[in-house]
């Protein structure tokens, strides 16, 4: 987690929850237990990922009290569960081959109730993270046992002045960012605070079977097609995600005697990554794009937002983490891959459905090369996530690649692209909140892009960086955006 010496958190008072209770499916007699398969996709990463919704003091709810929020939320939830049964279960390890299941036994999500004299003032630019933010989260205790882990955690605080934070904690095994969306704008239409139940809220009815994405599958036993390697000519069989992953985990193994931006792989961890939020406004965007490309069209060359930032965000931080010249450097990030199955997944598709595209250069070739040419690899990499690729993406995994905790590796950059989920327009109180937070995930390093509320043309930039790399960083990324 962060340091805390880039948090004064110990200065804010105290959160004390006065009430938790297990929330079941209602009713209990439609959802008989069974066991759901996972794909290999839902098993990367089985641990819980939190997000905290923040709603400012507003007349409209000035006068209800915690107990009625609380209550709302509940009776919400249990509606919501009633659909989204699978959340109310436990991951099950499968004795025969070791892998984790989904086990709809009905066992509950957790919803706490807590309070602080703290103020939502207090906390000054919300979209800054603040080791505070923890302690408005409700955090089971886990002791290596899934099967008594919940899938679901929630908690409402309610603050000094009057404002609330609900966060919620979703175990990624069960949903990723596009199915937990649809699931937390399912239960806060549910919940009826403030506002009428919204059951004409347009939201595709749940798929929970993991369908082609199981490995010994009819897709999963198609024949695999030959993918080049980003910047090498030289083919390769298999998912060159998977594959880069394992080229720069021997280049860093192979140089655990040299540095590495002045830190080797052995002794990087993630103690010590300070969170930083970078805003760039629509407008900063738009002066890039006339910086990178002119101030005229030049032919048919376009990108997205998503696109540009990446390509700078990548190549800013390698500069700032002094990566040897002659090293590989690689690019890495989500691609949904819903309508790139073939067939599609069916509409409300509940788990991951996600795989990682990746580009790789040596540190040198990445300087080097243009902002045009950067985004032209990543334009490449997206279009080369086909239905092929996931299969082997997915085969991949089933033989154990790229399994277990990973360090942060300096010539990895990861970037997850949130900017189609805007979580601030979920209104489980009265209108938007004020902003949605990320809190600390298993893989801190990893860059989130996601939608300022109050720029909608803006992205705002969240990535975890060691601390003796953040001025350096903050120099080359705020290059040529102000």
């Amino acid at each position: 987690m962060a340091t805390k010496k880039h948090d004064d958190h110990e200065n804010y008072p105290t959160v004390v929850v006065t009430k938790t209770v297990t929330v079941h499916p209602k009713p209990l007699s439609h959802h008989p237990q069974q066991i759901l398969h996972l794909s290999n996709l839902d098993r990367q990463c089985p641990m819980l990922m939190y997000v905290v919704f923040f709603y400012k003091p507003c007349f409209a709810y000035q006068n209800l009290s915690l107990g009625s929020i609380f209550n709302s939320l509940k009776s919400g939830l249990e509606e919501t569960l009633s659909i989204w049964y699978p959340a109310a279960g436990r991951l099950s390890l499968n004795q025969a081959d070791g892998k984790l299941n989904l086990w709809c036994n009905n066992g509950g999500a957790v919803l706490a109730e807590a309070v602080t004299t703290a103020k939502i003032i207090q906390l000054a630019d919300l979209s800054q993270y603040k080791e505070f933010f923890e302690r408005l989260a409700y955090k089971p205790v886990f002791q290596g046992n899934f099967s008594q882990m919940p899938l679901i955690v929630a908690q409402v605080t309610r603050f000094g002045c009057g404002g609330y934070s609900i966060s919620i904690g979703a175990s990624h095994s069960l949903f990723d960012g596009p199915a937990t969306y649809d699931f937390l704008r399912a239960w806060a239409s549910n919940s009826a605070i403030l506002k009428e139940k919204r059951s004409t809220l347009q939201i595709y009815k749940p798929v929970h079977e993991r369908g082609p994405l199981l490995v010994g599958t009819q897709h999963g036993q198609q024949q695999l097609t030959k993918f080049p390697e980003s910047g090498s000519s030289a083919p390769t069989r298999g998912a060159a995600a998977i594959d880069h992953l394992h080229q720069l985990i021997k280049q860093a193994l192979a140089g655990t005697d040299m540095k590495f931006g002045g830190s080797n792989f052995s002794n990087t961890g993630n103690s010590n990554l300070v969170l930083k939020t970078f805003h760039l406004s629509g407008a900063m965007i738009e002066s890039l794009k006339i910086k990178v490309f002119g101030g005229e069209s030049r032919g048919s060359f376009s990108c997205s937002s998503f696109e540009l930032i990446a390509a700078h965000l990548w190549k800013a931080r390698t500069k700032a983490l002094g990566v040897k010249k002659g090293a590989m450097v690689c690019l890495q990030f989500a691609v949904d891959v819903r309508n790139k199955m073939v067939p599609p997944l069916p509409k409300g598709f509940s788990g991951n459905a996600f795989v990682l595209a990746s580009i790789a250069l040596t540190a040198e070739q990445l300087e080097v090369s243009s902002h045009e040419a950067t985004i032209e690899k990543i334009k490449q990499a997206k279009n080369s996530i086909t239905n092929d690729y996931v299969i082997a993406y997915n085969k991949a995994l089933d033989e154990g690649a790229a399994q277990g905790s990973l360090p942060p590796i300096n010539e990895l950059t990861l970037v997850s692209d949130w900017t189609r989920m805007p979580f601030h327009t979920i209104d489980f109180l009265h209108g938007e909140a004020a902003y949605v937070s990320p809190l600390l995930s298993p893989i801190p390093q990893v860059a989130y892009f996601m939608q300022n509320p109050n720029d909608l043309r803006g992205i705002d930039v969240r990535i975890g960086l060691p601390p003796q790399f953040l001025n350096a960083f903050s120099h080359y990324f705020l290059t040529n955006l102000q």
